[in-house]
């Protein structure tokens, strides 16, 4: 494992100086490219570096996991249900009732090609890397969950980086718990996927 000058570089360049620029006006293939050329050299550092097999875990308490998340779940329905009807009430489940094609096919592809991916980033990469350089447990989680939620900053919504820090501290547990990438890739779609139906997903960059 390389040093820890390397891995500071390396993760503000990754989780700071990346997703900020994203936020700044240039044009999209350069932003592209450089999403791409990241997100090959985290796979390179996990498989070569790290050493990841990206096997699954064995004993995975799969209740415990399904009753947790369930708990969460509800809390989430409750709360956004709540918001869109007092705040937005014209676009409370607006895509399934009026798109129910367009709403199966987002909840397919925003779980397969972009909920896996950022927690192999955020959550597989974040905690091998760099978990060893913090002392304190809850400094680390708050760190990953503001980190999670600067990678939304193009979006320019106050609400989407509130949704992601908190979204980024439940992951976290969640891995930190598990240490299972499917268990919080699966937490992560499911959330996720609730809050396009809700009616946020437009906030949130998915098609309307």
């Amino acid at each position: 494992m390389q040093g820890i000058q390397y891995r500071l570089t390396e993760f503000f360049l990754i989780f700071i100086i990346i997703p900020v620029s994203f936020a700044l006006a240039f044009p999209i293939w350069i932003k592209m490219s450089l999403g791409i050329l990241g997100f090959i050299y985290i796979i390179y550092v996990l498989l070569k570096v790290e050493n990841n097999k990206f096997e699954l875990r064995k004993h995975i308490n799969w209740k415990q996991f399904w009753t947790r998340s369930f708990i969460k779940l509800i809390c989430i329905v409750l709360i956004t249900t709540i918001y869109m009807y007092w705040v937005e009430r014209d676009n409370l489940f607006i895509v399934v009732k009026s798109k129910p094609m367009l709403w199966s096919a987002i909840l397919f592809v925003y779980s397969i090609f972009s909920v896996y991916p950022q927690e192999l980033v955020y959550r597989m990469f974040f905690f091998q890397r760099y978990e060893s350089l913090f002392r304190n447990d809850v400094l680390f989680i708050l760190v990953n969950a503001a980190l999670f939620s600067l990678a939304h900053i193009f979006f320019k919504n106050t609400l989407v980086m509130i949704l992601t820090f908190v979204g980024g501290i439940l992951f976290a547990l969640t891995f930190k718990k598990t240490k299972s990438t499917l268990l919080v890739s699966i937490e992560h779609a499911i959330y996720g996927c609730w809050l396009f139906t809700v009616g946020m997903g437009s906030m949130l960059g998915f098609p309307s």
